[in-house]
C-alpha cells in the first residue's frame, strides 16, 4: 500500500510549487532544525482509517510559518506594534490557500475525496523561532490500488 506516500508526495509537490515556500518538512517538530531556512511548510498526517470501500481516509495538518522580525525602535502605535505579525499572518494564508486550492483540485483529477470546508487555525508566536502563521487541518480518501475487492 503506498497512500500515504503518495498523500505526502502530492501535498510537497504542492507545496515545491509556490515562491513562497523555502524550506518543506514533515513531522511535528518544526522548529528543532536550525538549518531551517523561514518561510516553512510542514505537513504532518496526524491519523488514518481504513474504510469499507477499500479506501484509506487520513486526517492531514498543513502549516505555513514565518519568522516574526520585531523593530527594536519604539513605537507607541498599540495596534500595528512594532513588528511583522499582521504581514506574515497575511502572506501565510495566502499560501495555505494558494496549496489547498491546488491540492483539492488535484485531489479531484485522483479519485481522492477531501474535506470541502477545511477548518484554518491561526499561529502566534509559536516555537524557539517566534514563528507566525496558519495551520489548516482537513480529512481525505483515497483509494487503496493494491486491494482487489473481488478476493
Amino acid at each position: 500500500m503506498n497512500a500515504y506516500t503518495r498523500l505526502l508526495t502530492q501535498i510537497k509537490n504542492s507545496a515545491a510549487q509556490t515562491d513562497y515556500i523555502n524550506t518543506i518538512t514533515r513531522g511535528q517538530d518544526i522548529d528543532l532544525n536550525k538549518g531551517n531556512i523561514f518561510p516553512l511548510f510542514n505537513i504532518d498526517i496526524l491519523t488514518g482509517s481504513f474504510t469499507s470501500n477499500a479506501t484509506v481516509a487520513f486526517n492531514v495538518s498543513m502549516q505555513c510559518l514565518d519568522i516574526r522580525d520585531i523593530n527594536k525602535e519604539i513605537v507607541n502605535d498599540k495596534f500595528w506594534l512594532n513588528d511583522n505579525e499582521v504581514d506574515n499572518h497575511n502572506q501565510t494564508l495566502s499560501c495555505i490557500n494558494e496549496i489547498w486550492v491546488k491540492l483539492h483540485r488535484d485531489f479531484v483529477n485522483n479519485n481522492v475525496t477531501a474535506s470541502e470546508n477545511p477548518e484554518f487555525t491561526k499561529i502566534t508566536f509559536s516555537d524557539k523561532n517566534l514563528l507566525d502563521g496558519w495551520e489548516i487541518k482537513f480529512d481525505v480518501e483515497m483509494p487503496i490500488s493494491e486491494f482487489d475487492i473481488c478476493l
